[in-house]
């Protein structure tokens, strides 16, 4: 999700009776299970109406103080959203490493919120997390070779991260999307597919995460990915647990099996 602005137009997969989609022809490629590529998360969002896709989602700036009750250090968990959104700012997601001082910061207010996190029981009310959700902070990262061989220090860059939840269907869909600078700007994006399921009562919190399979659109941004698809997937794959450790009704944040840390706006029609 000075706050981070939302955009008001939302690329997304048909899956959510929250997000209005619009999908034209079949996807241009298509990436069969891969039991290699096990390192995402559970996130995204879009900016323009494309051919490919579209959601019409907008952000939702507002958070609650829960009764207004104030919390250990005197905040209210709105003072805490806040402070969470000022100590993100400017560092595009994380997704190109952050300095030791501010992850340190950032995972003290991601602590203070968790403890106080009014679902403690998310599997139990799965319906606080249905819907589109947009990524504004992760630890996964993108360095050193990898960001070279992505092409993403000179000519590729990263646009909107997205996710959209269907509970009914225990179906998410992640979408990252790419910019291409060359003699006229092109935007894709890619579409990974999971299914998810409650991992068990003893872990009240968390959910297991199935890779189901990947497109990547346009066939020029394919070409310019197929090479080293093996490492977008190994980045972008959701696959393993995760456990949520924080949701209200404009934030969610969760942790994964790996370490990482994934912090999301909602985004509502």
């Amino acid at each position: 999700m000075a706050v981070i602005a939302p955009s008001k137009e939302l690329l997304q997969p048909p899956i959510s009776p929250r997000c209005h989609v619009l999908l034209a022809g079949k996807p241009k490629f298509q990436m069969a299970k891969n039991p290699r590529a096990r390192s995402f998360s559970p996130w995204l969002r879009p900016t323009e109406q494309r051919s490919y896709g579209l959601v019409n989602c907008r952000s939702s700036r507002q958070v609650s103080a829960f009764g207004g009750g104030e919390l250990s250090i005197g905040r209210t968990v709105a003072d805490i959203k806040t402070a969470l959104y000022q100590s993100i700012q400017g560092i595009n997601r994380g997704i190109f490493g952050v300095p030791s001082a501010k992850k340190s910061e950032i995972e003290g207010l991601v602590k203070l919120l968790e403890s106080h996190n009014p679902t403690p029981h998310p599997t139990e009310n799965l319906q606080m997390v249905d819907g589109c959700w947009k990524l504004v902070y992760s630890t996964i990262s993108i360095l050193g070779a990898k960001r070279t061989k992505l092409g993403l220090r000179d000519f590729v860059s990263l646009g909107d991260f997205l996710q959209a939840i269907d509970v009914a269907e225990r179906k998410a869909v992640n979408v990252i999307k790419f910019n291409v600078r060359g003699l006229k700007m092109l935007t894709g994006q890619l579409t990974v597919v999971a299914s998810f399921k409650i991992a068990s009562k003893s872990f009240i919190q968390r959910v297991d995460i199935e890779y189901k399979n990947s497109t990547i659109a346009p066939d020029q941004l394919m070409s310019i990915f197929r090479k080293n698809y093996d490492i977008l997937l190994a980045i972008f794959n959701p696959e393993g647990w995760l456990e949520i450790s924080y949701v209200d009704e404009s934030m969610r944040i969760g942790r994964d099996d790996k370490g990482n840390i994934f912090i999301l706006e909602r985004l509502e029609l």
